[in-house]
């Protein structure tokens, strides 16, 4: 209804009924009380499924075919059993796994997102970029899963027979050689700037989203060299559809033993190891990681996963050295190791 000039109301006019002030407010409380008891039940019904009671999701900060994504589907095909639920790969590439990483710590910490990443996820990217996060303190450890040496590569009608050979051939084309990485400050990436320095060579490094792509694009014949871990490498190299010069490790894989390592080849010293490991985003309760690292842990002592991870290179740490406290100690100590030298380099992604 419209009010008359006066400011009254038309005869007729319905007023507005008034609840009481007490009938109001008991109103209020029941409806409060009912929130909070459905609340409750929520909680109460979360916290008494078993974990997990739902599949699990671990995001590999790399794209598909890489040396990262290949050792996440062989680690959680093996927790599947023992944790019961399907841990289904997402795989997030782009921008050396920063992506992929900025994921996770974004993720609830229920345990049911997890996230595999290497010695250039957790480490490098640390002192290379502007992270929107803190490696040592937004993520909680679960375990070390492996680790690898990289080996020296290239397309396969390179010339050079030996790793003296491929040296020789780099310096007689300085700044012409083009070098395939999987991203900038990517494992490939760092390894190269080091064996430049090491051998007075120079090369044009081309950066790709991702180990896998760069390999792809070297088994093509677009890219002269790269390194990579056997991981990706070995299926080619047993192929024939690449050549390989050197293991950058003190004693030849097992899984390729006709590769010379670097010290037999001509490089002495030149060792490079990328390692593994899982974590989740920080607050995730104590309970769910322990049930997460006992599934790695069963895992890396299934036979079948081992001689997986064995034909790729990959060596698993000992027992005692799988658990969320052995991992949380390495990480740092390789972020005080690798750090300075990083940032000596001048290696910085704006």
């Amino acid at each position: 209804m419209v009010a008359d000039h006066q400011g009254g109301r038309h005869q007729g006019e319905l007023k507005p009924s008034k609840v009481p002030a007490t009938r109001e407010g008991h109103v209020k409380r029941l409806f409060c009380a009912a929130a909070f008891a459905a609340a409750v039940a929520g909680i109460s019904n979360a916290l008494a499924q078993p974990y997990p009671s739902r599949p699990i999701t671990m995001i590999v900060p790399a794209n598909a075919g890489g040396p990262t994504d290949t050792i996440g589907r062989i680690l959680a095909q093996g927790m599947q059993v023992s944790l019961g639920q399907n841990v289904i790969i997402e795989n997030i590439g782009g921008a050396s796994g920063t992506l992929g990483t900025n994921r996770l710590v974004r993720a609830a910490p229920d345990g049911y997102t997890i996230g595999l990443g290497g010695w250039n996820h957790y480490v490098v990217n640390g002192a290379a970029f502007a992270l929107a996060y803190d490696l040592l303190n937004d993520f909680a450890p679960v375990s070390l899963i492996a680790a690898g040496p990289q080996l020296i590569l290239t397309r396969k009608d390179v010339p050079a027979n030996n790793l003296k050979e491929l040296i020789a051939w780099l310096k007689a084309r300085p700044e012409s050689v083009t070098f395939g990485t999987g991203g900038v400050a990517s494992p490939g990436h760092i390894s190269g700037l080091a064996f430049q320095n090491v051998t007075g060579t120079r090369f044009v490094f081309v950066p790709h989203r991702g180990a896998g792509p760069a390999m792809q694009n070297m088994v093509a014949g677009q890219i002269d060299m790269t390194f990579d871990q056997p991981t990706g490498a070995l299926p080619q190299v047993r192929a024939g559809t690449i050549k390989a010069y050197a293991v950058t490790a003190k004693t030849r894989l097992a899984s390729a033993p006709d590769i010379p390592t670097v010290d037999e080849a001509g490089l002495p010293g030149f060792y490079v190891s990328i390692w593994h490991g899982l974590w989740v985003p920080k607050a995730t309760p104590k309970e769910v990681i322990a049930k997460l690292n006992a599934a790695i842990v069963d895992a890396l002592g299934d036979p079948a996963v081992r001689t997986r991870l064995a034909d790729l290179g990959q060596d698993i740490p000992p027992r005692e050295q799988q658990t969320p406290e052995a991992l949380g100690a390495y990480h740092k100590a390789e972020i005080e190791k690798w750090w300075p030298i990083i940032k000596a380099a001048g290696i910085k992604v704006e």
